[in-house]
């Protein structure tokens, strides 16, 4: 008998048996009909009852199976796998209902007409009216926010990965993490405090903008030190190399090949301030009317306009539909700046050669 038919045979024997690449989905159908019928049972009316007992069947169902058939070392490894698909499916089943929902309740009035009209002679116990007003808030609050917080915040990134040191650098990074968890109802009082109480300066969009762009800043900050820090340092050294200042090589080499990843920070910082409400709510108010000033008087504003129009409704009516329509609206606004940023992220990817 020759070398490689010894070979062959001692490979063939270490080789133990497998599953077959469809038995997660057979054990996944399984343990659906399994938790179904011991929910149709036991009486069970809720579909989220049987959901958890058709994951924990899923589970055990997995170690089990494996476990006989391959061994428990390998039956552990997919009793892991299975783990990650539970919480996967456990954190996008609600997300999908939430949206679902949304666009199911929101498309009733939800048309060309409602969103370039505005609420102005219009009461919340009638129909028609629209967003307009409250699209355009949103759009000049959110704007000024940017423009506020997002040259800061990229200074600020700049200075802690260029040149913080010391116990400075130990204290603008210590506040950045306070503000990362700071509530916006908090922003909202302090903004309220200080702009409105003591300068006296009134209720306007400009007042919430200062709001949102404190809730802002810190995951520019956040976003942009992590993009500066994965440039090379061989790029910054071989500008220093050739005589540059180190302002000029931040310039020309660092912020232009980080430039993907700090727009999209700044695209998730603007999505995530989108819809605040209680800095709106204390500082810019609310108002039927368009109002394009934000520096004077109240302005609308998407997410308030949705709480009003919700808090006016008594769960139905005319009001209860232009609620879902505006947070379809907030939410098709949100989910178009995630897309942007993951286009600009793809964009201004590093390309790797062959």
């Amino acid at each position: 008998m020759s070398t490689a038919a010894v070979t062959g045979k001692r490979r063939s024997t270490l080789r133990g048996a497998s599953l077959p690449k469809w038995s997660p989905w057979a054990i996944g159908v399984g343990s659906i009909a399994v938790g179904l019928g011991i929910s149709l049972a036991a009486g069970l009316d809720s579909s989220i009852q049987w959901a958890l007992m058709a994951a924990v069947l899923f589970v055990l169902g997995t170690y089990v199976i494996a476990a006989r058939v391959e061994g428990r070392r390998q039956a552990k490894d997919r009793v892991a796998t299975s783990l990650v698909w539970v919480c996967f499916l456990l954190a996008v089943i609600p997300l999908a209902s939430l949206v679902w929902e949304t666009l199911k309740r929101g498309v009733k009035v939800f048309d060309v007409y409602f969103l370039t009209h505005s609420m102005g002679v219009v009461a919340d116990t009638e129909t028609g009216g629209g967003i307009y007003h409250a699209i355009l808030g949103t759009l000049e609050q959110v704007g000024i926010a940017t423009v506020i917080a997002v040259p800061i915040g990229v200074m600020t990134a700049v200075y802690l990965v260029e040149y913080g040191r010391g116990k400075l650098a130990r204290a603008v990074t210590f506040f950045v993490d306070v503000m990362t968890g700071i509530p916006s109802i908090v922003a909202g009082l302090f903004v309220l405090s200080f702009w409105i109480l003591i300068l006296k300066m009134g209720y306007s969009g400009f007042a919430g903008s200062l709001a949102l762009a404190i809730l802002m800043m810190p995951v520019v900050v956040r976003s942009t030190e992590e993009m500066l820090k994965l440039v090379p340092n061989e790029l910054r050294e071989a500008s220093l190399a050739l005589g540059v200042p180190k302002w000029r090589t931040i310039l020309k080499v660092v912020l232009p090949t980080s430039i993907g990843g700090i727009t999209t920070g700044v695209m998730l910082a603007v999505a995530r301030i989108t819809g605040e409400t209680a800095p709106v709510l204390l500082l810019v108010w609310g108002t039927n009317f368009i109002n394009s000033d934000p520096f004077k008087d109240p302005q609308a504003s998407l997410p308030l306009y949705i709480y009003q129009q919700y808090a006016n409704s008594a769960g139905s009516g005319a009001a209860y539909d232009r609620a879902w329509a505006a947070a379809l609206a907030l939410i098709a606004f949100v989910m178009i700046l995630n897309l942007v940023a993951r286009g600009i992220a793809r964009w201004k990817a590093p390309k790797t050669g062959r």
